[in-house]
């Protein structure tokens, strides 16, 4: 599955009309787009806004990027998973670093948001996709830690995440194709990477075992790069 990340509805249907089987929002793309820092500085009534628009404009299942989930506490967590379906979203991308400080939450503590998640999902009787991007990569690691811990961690938080009822495992920053292909092997979960300019071909990550290839941030500054340029050669022609 390659998801072209979306901010809009525009946006939506300029990749509908690529092809594409599924939409997916970008939280930071959304925040850009609409003159916000990622990192929940959007409001959730915007993002389910935001959210209910797409799923109006096009015809394909739309994911949405939540974030930490838009909530201190699991119940909260599940009551935003309850207003995102509300909106028509058919699963979404929840991550375990807390907004505020940045650092990675405990496990304990992921694992009752996840369960929330779900719980939430079940009730509304939905095969709701629940995405949990794991940001053991993006981080600051001490400088001792080594890829050999950063993965034994991304996989024994993948297991604990799989138990509490998470769907996909999202490893963002993770480029390097030996341990792609070293997580993608052992998790109990079907693995999400994020492309950058260093990770593998779309090719290569198929054959290493990954599921699910989606692009962040990129569509968007692309897009935004593309208008600069476009208004910088009107300014040169005026």
């Amino acid at each position: 599955m390659v998801l072209f990340n979306i901010w809009d509805a525009g946006s939506a249907k300029a990749v509908e009309g690529s092809g594409a089987r599924a939409l997916a929002t970008g939280s930071w793309s959304v925040a850009n787009a609409n003159g916000y820092e990622d990192g929940e500085r959007v409001s959730l009534d915007f993002a389910i806004e935001n959210l209910a628009r797409i799923v109006r404009a096009t015809h394909l299942p739309v994911t949405i990027d939540l974030e930490s989930g838009y909530g201190r506490t699991p119940d909260t967590v599940g009551r935003t998973i309850e207003r995102s379906i509300d909106a028509g979203a058919i699963g979404c991308n929840i991550e375990d670093s807390d907004p505020a400080t940045g650092s990675l939450r405990g496990i304990t503590e992921q694992v009752a948001r996840i369960e929330h998640a779900r719980k939430a999902a079940e009730a509304r009787q939905l095969p709701y996709f629940i995405n949990v991007r794991t940001d053991v990569f993006f981080v600051q690691a001490k400088p001792q830690t080594s890829d050999h811990e950063r993965i034994a961690s991304v996989l024994e938080r993948a297991s604990a995440y799989a138990a509490a009822g998470a769907d996909g495992l999202f490893v963002p920053g993770l480029v390097n194709a030996t341990l792609i292909g070293q997580v993608a092997e052992a998790s109990l979960l079907p693995v999400n990477i994020m492309v950058s300019d260093q990770t593998p071909s779309l090719r290569e990550l198929a054959s290493l075992g990954v599921a699910r290839v989606s692009h962040g941030p990129r569509p968007y500054l692309s897009a935004m790069k593309k208008l600069r340029e476009a208004a910088c050669e009107a300014a040169r022609m005026a």
